[in-house]
């Protein structure tokens, strides 16, 4: 080999290394709850069932490296922690507990003289982006009114396809609302006979049976999730702007204080490049209007926004392309749809595809597409429409289930 060759970090002969990580010996998964670790090695280290307590070499020379990445992304849970074995890590002394415990985290560490010692070059948390984590496979609709009460459901798998009808479980009622939780659970709530009862969803899409009712009893609200794994209800009849927000486990909390126009009849959705925000939108307060109101990732319900797009009421809204969102159809039995932006700002009108209905629902699919279904065309039924992860809606598929209107939709894993 002609040239010269520079830059050994290893200073071993015959190990040339690449760039930071690319050179290193990765070796097997690590599950044991010790490790003494090597110089020139990169370690996949698996906490899900222990912590790990990681020696490090009890000498070393200036260019050593050594890499280390969460395999289960479970730090969080079971941490590692370094021994620095004698030598200093980040001119702090052996005696130092040096402990990473955050999930995703990916640590290399390269040493820099006796001074300072092992120093790392990177330390940082890889956030789970794949669309698994992002947004849910799978929808659900369930409750509804099929000239009566009903509490049935029906799975959407993650090709957009209807299941038949769940038996249902809970109270039977119509006029629900529901959204995801927990990233990949969701919660139906609150209903038809004034209720504030709740039904948790598993990430495997079984509904639960009843919770016991927290908030003040509502129908015909909307909810939506916030902050990557929180949900939250708002607005409902009697012309209510209150809201009750979900925490991360499933536990509705007690009334916030209403902001922006009081309305019932309206339609939710996220929004963001994290998914992490949520609008409000439409409704009926005496009329119905196209104001909308946004979610900040804090749950924080923001006043007014001026309406764009057609004034209408009992629509649907649902999350397409992992961070942008869409609302359809609505009271008058309109077909029109309205995109969102993944900065929440609502686009005007765009001409009808499908039947035009009132009453329905709408949910995620497939991690990046939508789905509106069922409803009321003058007649109940049970009809749904696919939405492309670009938000463009399709024609009609035949309906699938019992068809009904008001009732609710959203996504699970």
């Amino acid at each position: 080999m002609s040239g010269s060759v520079g830059n050994n970090p290893y200073r071993a002969s015959g190990v040339i290394a690449d760039a930071a990580g690319g050179g290193l010996d990765w070796q097997d998964i690590v599950t044991a709850s010790t490790l003494t670790a090597e110089a020139g090695n990169g370690y996949w280290i698996n906490t899900t069932s222990n912590a790990c307590t990681i020696t490090l070499p009890a000498s070393a020379s200036n260019g050593d490296e050594i890499m280390f990445a969460d395999y289960a992304r479970n730090w969080g849970t079971n941490s590692i922690v370094l021994d620095s074995n004698g030598l200093n890590y980040q001119a702090n002394p052996d005696t130092l507990e040096i402990e990473y415990a955050t999930d995703g985290q990916i640590l290399h560490i390269v040493y820099s003289g006796a001074t300072n010692g092992w120093i790392p070059t990177l330390d940082k948390t890889v956030e789970d982006k794949s669309p698994a984590a992002t947004s849910n496979a799978n929808g659900i609709f369930a409750f509804g009114d099929t000239g009566s009460v009903t509490a049935l459901s029906n799975l959407v798998s993650n090709a957009g396809v209807v299941a038949s009808d769940v038996t249902g479980v809970g109270t039977a009622r119509s006029h629900v609302a529901a959204c995801e939780y927990g990233e990949d659970k969701a919660i139906f709530g609150f209903g038809s006979g004034v209720t504030n009862l709740s039904n948790l969803v598993s990430s495997s899409g079984v509904v639960a049976t009843d919770g016991t009712g927290v908030g003040t009893s509502r129908q015909n609200l909307a909810a939506c999730t916030y902050g990557g794994d929180k949900g939250i209800f708002g607005f409902g009849s009697g012309f209510s702007n209150l809201s009750n927000k979900v925490s991360s486990s499933g536990v509705v909390a007690s009334d916030t204080s209403g902001v922006g126009t009081a309305r019932a009849g309206i339609a939710a959705c996220e929004y963001s490049e994290d998914k992490d925000k949520g609008i409000f939108r439409c409704g009926y307060s005496g009329s119905g209007v196209s104001l909308s109101n946004l979610v900040s990732n804090a749950g924080v319900v923001a006043t007014d926004t001026t309406g764009v797009g057609t004034a209408t009421w009992n629509l649907a809204g649902a999350t397409y392309g992992f961070d942008k969102g869409i609302f359809g159809f609505g009271e008058g039995y309109i077909g029109t749809t309205n995109l969102v932006s993944s900065v929440g700002v609502v686009a005007t009108d765009t001409a009808a595809v499908g039947t035009a209905r009132g009453h329905l629902a709408a949910c995620e699919f497939g991690n990046d597409k939508a789905i509106f279904g069922f409803g009321n065309t003058g007649s109940i039924t049970a009809i749904t429409n696919l939405v492309s992860n670009a938000g463009v809606v399709a024609s009609d598929v035949a309906g699938v289930g019992t068809a009904r209107n008001f009732l609710g939709g959203c996504s699970y894993n």
